[in-house]
C-alpha cells in the first residue's frame, strides 16, 4: 500500500493519537511560534494548514502548509522517529510541491534560522529555504 499524502480539516480520534506522537520527539526548536505539538496542531487543523503523510490508516508524517497566492510555505514538518529514513518525508514534500505548481506557487520551506536539519533537508530537496 502506497504512502497518501492529504491535507488533513478534521482529525478523528486515531489521527489525533498519531499526530502527538509524530511530534513527541521532535526538537522544541520545530515548535515556534506555538508553545508545543498541541498548540501547533490546533492552529493548524482551524487554519486548514495540516498535511499528512498516512500508510494503512495511520499518520507517519505532518507538517504545516501555508498557501499563499505565489508561494506555499512548509513548515513544521516531522516524521514518526520509528518510521524516519524511510522517504515519508521526501514524499510529503513531493506532494506538497505537486499541489502548490498545481495552483501557480512555488513551495519553500520554512524554518528558524541556523538549523542544519532543515537547511540539509532544503539542499536534499533543492527547495528554497526561507529563514525566520
Amino acid at each position: 500500500m502506497p504512502i497518501v499524502v492529504q491535507l488533513i480539516c478534521d482529525a478523528n480520534c486515531q489521527d489525533q493519537q498519531d499526530l502527538q506522537k509524530i511530534y513527541q520527539d521532535a526538537p522544541g526548536w520545530l515548535f515556534a511560534p506555538f508553545g508545543d505539538a498541541t498548540q501547533l496542531i490546533a492552529q493548524c487543523l482551524e487554519e486548514g494548514a495540516l498535511i499528512a503523510a498516512r500508510f494503512n490508516d495511520r499518520l507517519l508524517g505532518a507538517a504545516r502548509l501555508q498557501r499563499h497566492q505565489n508561494a506555499w510555505r512548509l513548515s513544521h514538518l516531522c516524521v514518526r522517529n520509528v518510521t524516519r529514513r524511510r522517504g515519508v518525508a521526501e514524499r510529503l514534500v513531493s506532494e506538497a510541491r505537486r499541489m502548490a505548481a498545481q495552483n501557480g506557487a512555488e513551495l519553500h520551506l520554512l524554518a528558524p534560522a541556523g538549523q542544519l536539519q532543515a537547511q540539509a533537508l532544503a539542499a536534499k530537496l533543492k527547495m528554497p529555504l526561507n529563514e525566520s
